[in-house]
């Protein structure tokens, strides 16, 4: 089978994976997802989630691609189960990837609600670095405001320094950035925090982890310019405005294509 990658999220958050893999691994055949019509998926039930996650891989294995990325810790931390028996071909998850970043023995999570609920980035640090102190923060705001389009809302930074105080009471060394909507959100984050204290954004360690399926770049090598021509956009909902939220992340406007996953 020729290399097809799949993703999916439940809106523009996933972007932020494809656009570290195609950085770093240059124009692929791609298929993204975003699940317009159901964003967001952070405040929905367990059941909820399992079953929209065998939905969208279903629809992805009928789009004949050969590896799926779970560009959304949501389902990675709630579904990956349903996944892997679903789609038939490997599952690229972000939570294990991130947790493989953290070298930090106070870190902070800023998540959604269903995934700090998980508790699954705190089992993937503390299994990989025993001892580590992890400090999970829910943010039900940050996606449903993202998805508005406004990043200098003051609601939305409000809401960033509402979320980031248990971590800074905490002194936390580093935040992951646990679902793949915020690093839109990392200038803002790092105005708030100590210049200190590290990002971790599990979407480059996704891109990291693909290196055993489509080849590691060479030592020192910049990386490639964006290039959607190989990629298909889709989304369950609105795909206008989909595409006028991704302008600024993917530097231009895209073509976006309206599905329907039953």
């Amino acid at each position: 089978m020729s290399v097809c990658l799949g993703l999916f999220d439940s809106g523009v958050g996933g972007l932020t994976v494809l656009r570290s893999i195609l950085h770093r691994h240059g124009p692929l055949p791609t298929v993204y997802l975003g699940d317009t019509a159901r964003v967001p998926y952070g405040s929905r039930s367990p059941s909820e989630i399992r079953s929209i996650a065998a939905e969208v891989v279903a629809w992805l294995k009928v789009q004949k691609v050969s590896t799926v990325v779970m560009a959304c810790n949501t389902t990675n931390a709630l579904a990956r189960d349903v996944a892997e028996g679903q789609a038939g071909v490997p599952v690229v998850g972000l939570i294990g990837a991130a947790a493989a970043m953290v070298r930090e023995s106070r870190v902070g999570v800023l998540a959604t609600p269903a995934t700090v609920a998980s508790g699954a980035y705190r089992e993937s640090i503390e299994a990989l670095n025993p001892g580590t102190m992890v400090v999970q923060q829910a943010c039900p705001r940050f996606v449903p405001l993202i998805e508005a389009g406004d990043l200098s809302s003051p609601e939305l930074r409000q809401s960033a320094i509402n979320y980031l105080a248990p971590l800074l009471e905490a002194s936390v060394e580093s935040v992951i950035l646990g679902c793949t909507h915020y690093p839109l959100l990392e200038p803002l984050l790092r105005s708030l925090l100590p210049p200190d204290v590290r990002l971790i954004d599990p979407a480059e360690a996704v891109a990291r982890q693909l290196d055993a399926l489509l080849g590691a770049p060479a030592p020192g090598r910049p990386d490639f310019p964006l290039s959607l021509g190989q990629t298909r956009l889709c989304v369950t909902a609105d795909p206008d405005g989909f595409a006028l939220r991704a302008t600024p992340w993917l530097g231009g406007r895209p073509r976006v294509e309206a599905v329907t996953l039953r």
